[in-house]
């Protein structure tokens, strides 16, 4: 077999499996000696899937760890170990002649102590440390996610040196301070970040978004309640995608959603459908907003009456008479409509189905959209497996007044986010115009 110039690395087969959400672009990926570089080829390999090229560059405290061969392995490209004849560093991070730096942003991830204190004092004596130089020299965005003890981290020094990194313009992502220790950040957030630095189109300035996001629970009696599985993660992916734009949100959030919201998010936490309806209203009376998006899965029943003690286990039956729960796309629509400041609100709405035709979640859609007045209707199959309720993927149809469909197919609920984020800013330029 040849594997000379036009050798196709087989790890690469998995490039853009997710969507192009990175088509194009190139990460320089710096590993340092701690023991989270464990995860840097499962990070890795996260960047492609959404069609990334990464090149590692490792210290050698990180290859005692974790075999160059493996980010090879992971990558499809060579791992840069140590500077040679070629220079490396230039070749990867140099502002040279005719674009031809190869990285778009470089990542030191994780980021011990020793490295992020070299870095903020211009002391290059690895690998990673002169290409980071480099890359400072160059302009090209640096991104830094520290992994360590939380002894070492709480050090006044690093401290003072991380300030520095971030007044010279350094991102730094995370840690999660849990056991003892500053983990590096959770996987989903740094591939979120970078992608919100290399892809951000910031064509959402000045616009404000209400999101309502999760599960609502509607209470029996004391302890028992009725909801869903719903995490939050698509609410929380649409927000992501607005902030990443540069728009504002606000998140009113169900009780019961596993995600993590973003940083940069104001949040209104509810309970029940009827707080959420509240919430909702509340917002629209006291604020500005552009666009509402009912990404929450509420309950649509709630019982008639809750019992106010714990219901005894010992009853052979229960009967419980439900009552239908308020329409928040309902009220949204008709608190903007009698307000000044939100009357021009575009307002999308949320549909899920469960295991029937792409003919009839589509049609159960626009019935729905034109029965609420709103301006677009996502329905998806939650009964589908690998997509909807505690996914992270998703495949949905998007439904407009026209009754024009668009198909995004299994994919991220990010890059799901994308696309409906995309379509709403086009239907508001055709709704202003």
């Amino acid at each position: 077999m040849d594997f000379g110039k036009d050798y196709f690395h087989p790890s690469k087969d998995i490039v853009e499996s997710r969507g192009p959400l990175l088509r194009g672009k190139k990460i320089g990926f710096c590993l340092t000696g701690s023991v989270a570089v464990m995860s840097s080829p499962v990070i890795a390999r996260e960047f492609m899937r959404f069609g990334a090229e990464v090149y590692a560059v490792m210290t050698k405290a990180a290859c005692e760890l974790i075999s160059p061969d493996l980010m090879y392995w992971a990558t499809g490209n060579r791992v840069i170990t140590h500077l040679t004849g070629a220079v490396e560093h230039i070749a990867l991070a140099g502002d040279r002649p005719k674009g031809r730096g190869v990285a778009d942003l470089i990542l030191v991830c994780p980021a011990t102590a020793n490295t992020i204190s070299k870095i903020a004092n211009g002391i290059d004596d690895t690998p990673v440390t002169t290409v980071v130089t480099t890359a400072f020299g160059s302009g090209v965005p640096i991104v830094v996610v520290p992994a360590m003890h939380e002894s070492m981290f709480n050090h006044p020094i690093l401290t003072e040196n991380i300030t520095k990194l971030r007044r010279f313009g350094v991102e730094v992502i995370g840690p999660r301070i849990d056991e003892g220790k500053a983990k590096i950040a959770r996987i989903d957030e740094i591939v979120n970040r970078v992608c919100d630095i290399l892809v951000s189109k910031k064509d959402l300035k000045g616009m404000r978004v209400l999101i309502t996001a999760g599960p609502t629970r509607e209470f029996i009696d004391e302890v028992r309640f009725l909801s869903n599985p719903s995490s939050g993660k698509m609410g929380f992916a649409l927000a992501e995608e607005v902030l990443s734009r540069g728009g504002q949100v606000t998140i009113i959030r169900g009780k019961g959603s596993t995600a993590k919201p973003p940083r940069s998010a104001k949040i209104i936490d509810t309970v029940s459908t009827k707080d959420m309806a509240e919430a909702t209203v509340s917002e629209l009376k006291a604020e500005k907003y552009h666009c509402f998006i009912s990404a929450a899965a509420i309950s649509d029943y709630a019982p008639k009456q809750r019992i106010t003690e714990k219901i005894s286990s010992d009853n052979p039956t229960l009967k419980i008479d439900l009552v239908a729960t308020p329409k928040i796309l309902r009220m949204a629509r008709k608190t903007a409509d009698e307000s000044t400041q939100n009357k021009d609100l575009f307002v999308v709405g949320f549909k899920a189905e469960t295991k029937i035709p792409k003919e009839q979640i589509i049609e159960r859609a626009y019935s729905r959209m034109m029965d609420s007045n709103l301006d677009l209707m996502v329905a998806n199959d939650v009964g589908q497996e690998h997509a909807g309720f505690e996914s992270s993927q998703n495949e949905v149809y998007i439904v407009d007044r026209n009754k024009i469909v668009v198909h995004v197919p299994l994919k991220t609920k990010r890059y799901v986010a994308s696309q409906i984020v995309d379509l709403i800013l086009e239907k508001m330029r055709e709704k202003k115009g």
